[in-house]
């Protein structure tokens, strides 16, 4: 059974850090694409950092570069994001999830396996 679990968040000032972790389960990171998405209230989902389990290529948006930095234990099988600088338009529910065959890392319907979130709330 795969299993999906972020941990993490909480409420932090404009300026603060965060880092959230995903503890997978059911399925071996080394063969699947990974990585974080949000979604903001009001707003669609969108690809926040991800990472292909092909040639490790990665994909930031362009508003989390330079603050947010992903990274990843494959012997624990755990994704984490450090998140710096953070930013109240940063504040949204952030999903960790897993795929198969990823072609467009920031496509979240190429992703199978989805975790329940955790929230992150940026306070100004």
């Amino acid at each position: 059974e795969v299993q999906i679990v972020e941990s993490g968040g909480g409420l932090v000032q404009a300026g603060g850090s965060l880092r959230l972790s995903c503890a997978a389960s059911g399925f071996r990171f080394d063969d699947y694409a990974i990585g974080w998405f949000r979604q903001a209230p009001g707003k669609e989902r969108e690809g926040v950092a991800c990472i292909t389990s092909t040639d490790g290529s990665t994909y930031y948006a362009d508003s989390v570069k330079d603050r947010f930095t992903m990274s990843v234990d494959s012997a624990k099988n755990t994704l984490y994001l450090q998140m710096n600088s953070l930013k109240p338009e940063d504040t949204a529910v952030y999903y960790c999830a897993a795929g198969y065959i990823v072609r467009n890392l920031r496509d979240e319907y190429e992703y199978e396996y989805w975790g329940q979130g955790t929230q992150v709330s940026v306070s100004s």
